[in-house]
């Protein structure tokens, strides 16, 4: 190793785009320099650069250009600033660390594996293995690697969510803050903190350019989240070219108007500036603090620093040659990591952080003698349990030909089940008292400045970003939903998706679920969105048909712990069954049951979801007085349906019986693996249109009348 040049962003960005000559304060390497406090700093932060050039490199594949310019501030976050120990990842009380540019993923898998974080293994288990090995880097972007193109939670210890979609961190991360908020408030005692936490984000343009990063700010800013640090890479590079093709807006300024603190470091290679900068971020405690941070992407590339060419593809083997020599690195090396560093980042994020741990340990060991309650509640969140006699708080509906809304229905389960489940918390995109979500029960409380241990929250119109932030709230261990009306989650979707990647147990609560919501017209009237989110793989969408079905539904998602659920629910009221009647609502766990049989052999299976199953019973009760034996199939969620045996299966659509019905005021799409390619459909086919709920019924021919004739020509085989 010849010589460790140290440029200036500056110095890099007056220059023409091509190597410069060296500056006066060239340096030599040897083992004596590297000894001294800057030269180690040094070699660390180039370590994780040539880890970074040569993982893309090896892959032929990624983003090398972001991880060469903020080496120095993830070098300096995680060895100096971050309360983390390498050896125990999922300690609770850990900052937690987001890269929301997750195409910059190899930034993040030198670092964990320079700090030494430990493996995890599936029963959550510490081992002695490093979570990230140089050859997980040396297999980046490879089948059964754990260094995947984008960070993606659940693969490796220490990677707290899965990004990639751009804006999704950032919006993830403000759920992490309301959580160490909250987790402090209801918690702590005193003034000792024992369990809140920060967390960092390190995001980009295409972060801050995304509406939902803008959403999750301004949510952000109103809750005065003081724990929360987003570290803008300000390089003005996106693909395209320079960011001022499209993004030219002052950014610390409109930050500021989100009411956030804003600091400026004019130069990402130095390290006493964003020592600063984090100090004030820790010093800041009454709203969350913007890191802008100017640097050059691929820094220390002569051809292809500050560029767009260093943004999405490898520098090629030239250039990375050329680019290890100005760092100072042997060209010839690949994946060095020279044992100095490692023995540097245990020397100080591995003894930090031990010792940060063992602090909390002994003031945790004394609050558990102390609180034995809050300690019980605590181990069950770490653990993943659910709160000791929690299904005491679903109740069971008296028949009632009236009945309610499933809205309503929901909002009556929703306020029992949570006064038994002390961390389940959420709410709505200002539509609480339409979606029935709100928390009513004594000391349930709002969210925000006042009382940061509320478990009600007002995300105000961010539909994309309140399901990111009930994502981040997952991740951190509560049990989150969020609510909006059906239609909506064209808004939210991304987010969802990745609900459903990380396998987090968010319940989203949608309303107003058809047509049936009437007047309000085609603009709010779902037709195809069931079709839509059923296709998310791992969503569990249930549509139930009475208040039994809705109590069973949350009883069923309650253990449902590893994937997302959605509700789907009327805005008009439905008849709650009776049970003695009809078979009992329990099978809704299994997603699909016979409510009424016919008296003998069916010839037709009439099938629907949530308020068209009351038109498939109705039906039945007119084919029944002509003398036609038809079954009634209540299928309220398909995804649980599809995972029973085909035994069940057959037993509830027997093969056969071939002539069959499916109703549901969505488009057929997903009905013919049920229903077969010949079956007879009663639904949507277009949008819809404003009238009384009533009228776009019988408009529409989703009436019992219909669903008779086309079961007749079932029959018939017409």
């Amino acid at each position: 190793m010849e010589f460790s040049p140290v440029y200036s962003c500056k110095q890099w960005k007056t220059s023409k785009r091509g190597l410069l000559k060296p500056p006066l304060f060239w340096t030599r390497y040897d083992k004596a320099m590297s000894e001294t406090t800057a030269n180690i700093e040094q070699l660390a932060i180039n370590t994780i650069r040539t880890l970074s050039m040569d993982g893309v490199q090896a892959a032929n594949s990624g983003h090398p250009g972001t991880p060469m310019a903020l080496a120095p501030v993830t070098y300096v976050l995680w060895n100096e600033v971050m309360n983390y120990d390498p050896a125990e990842p999922n300690w609770p009380a850990r900052d937690r660390f987001v890269l929301s540019c997750g195409h910059a993923s190899m930034l993040q898998y030198s670092i964990m594996h320079l700090a030494g974080i430990k493996a995890v293994d599936a029963a959550g288990n510490v081992t002695d293995e490093l979570s990230i090995t140089l050859d997980s880097i040396r297999n980046f972007r490879q089948l059964h690697s754990p260094c995947a193109g984008h960070p993606e939670f659940g693969e490796a210890a220490g990677i707290e969510m899965t990004t990639g979609p751009l804006g999704q961190g950032v919006g993830t991360s403000v759920g992490m803050a309301i959580a160490g908020k909250w987790y402090s408030a209801r918690y702590d005692q005193g003034e000792t903190s024992l369990f809140g936490f920060n967390t960092y984000v390190i995001c980009s343009d295409g972060d801050l350019m995304e509406g939902i990063g803008c959403e999750a700010a301004s949510v952000a800013g109103h809750l005065k989240l003081s724990n929360l640090c987003w570290i803008y890479d300000d390089n003005n590079i996106t693909i395209e070219g320079e960011c001022d093709l499209a993004y030219t807006e002052d950014v610390a300024t409109k930050y500021q108007g989100l009411g956030w603190h804003t600091v400026t470091v004019e130069d990402a290679n130095d390290l006493d500036a964003i020592r600063a900068a984090l100090a004030e971020f820790q010093n800041t405690d009454d709203k969350p603090t913007l890191i802008i941070l100017k640097s050059v992407i691929g820094y220390g590339s002569p051809n292809k620093a500050n560029s767009h060419a260093a943004h999405g593809a490898p520098l090629g083997p030239d250039e990375v040659a050329l680019t290890k020599e100005y760092y100072g690195w042997p060209a010839d090396q690949h994946f060095l990591v020279p044992d100095e560093v490692v023995e540097h980042f245990q020397a100080g994020i591995g003894q930090r952080g031990a010792a940060i741990r063992a602090t909390w340990q002994s003031g945790f060991d004394t609050y558990k003698a102390e609180n034995a309650e809050a300690t019980s509640e605590l181990d069950s969140i770490w653990s993943g349990r659910l709160p000791e006699n929690w299904e005491d708080g679903i109740p069971a509906f008296e028949a009632d030909e009236k009945g309610m809304a499933t809205r309503v229905s929901s909002g009556k389960v929703l306020n029992s089940l949570a006064e038994k489940f002390p961390w389940m918390l959420g709410g709505s995109a200002d539509l609480a008292p339409s979606n029935m979500t709100n928390l009513n029960f004594e000391g349930a409380g709002d969210f925000g400045p006042e009382n940061y241990g509320g478990r009600n929250f007002h995300f105000g119109i961010r539909e994309h970003s309140m399901a990111a932030i009930c994502n981040g709230m997952s991740l951190s261990g509560l049990r989150s939903y969020c609510a909006t009306f059906f239609v909506f989650t064209d808004y939210l979707r991304p987010a969802l998706r990745l609900s459903s990647i990380m396998h987090q147990d968010v319940i989203y609560i949608m309303t107003h679920d058809s047509i049936g919501l009437g007047e309000d017209g085609p603009t709010h009237q779902p037709v195809s969105h069931l079709a839509s989110c059923r296709a998310i793989p791992g969503v569990n969408v249930y549509r139930p048909a009475d208040a039994n079905e809705v109590a069973q539904a949350y009883r069923t998602l309650a253990v449902q712990q590893s994937q997302p659920s959605m509700l789907v629910l009327t805005r008009q009221g439905l008849p709650t069954l009776c049970r003695e009647e009809f078979a009992p609502a329990c099978g809704t766990s299994k997603g699909a049951y016979v409510l009424k049989d016919s008296e003998g052999e069916p010839q037709v299976i009439l099938a629907g979801t949530g308020s068209e199953v009351h038109i498939c019973l109705e039906a039945q009760t007119q084919l029944a007085a002509e003398g036609i034996a038809a079954r009634v199939v209540s299928m309220p969620c398909w995804e649980l349906f599809d995972a029973q045996s085909k035994e069940y299966r057959d037993s509830v659509f027997p093969p056969a019986v071939s002539a069959r019905v499916g109703c549901e005021a969505g488009l057929r799409m997903g009905w013919d693996r049920y229903i077969g390619s010949e079956g007879k459909f009663v639904g949507m086919t277009g949008f819809g249109a404003s009238a009384p709920a009533g009228v776009l019924y019988d408009h529409f021919g989703i009436n019992a009348e219909n669903v008779v004739a086309q079961a007749k020509a079932a029959i018939s085989g017409e």
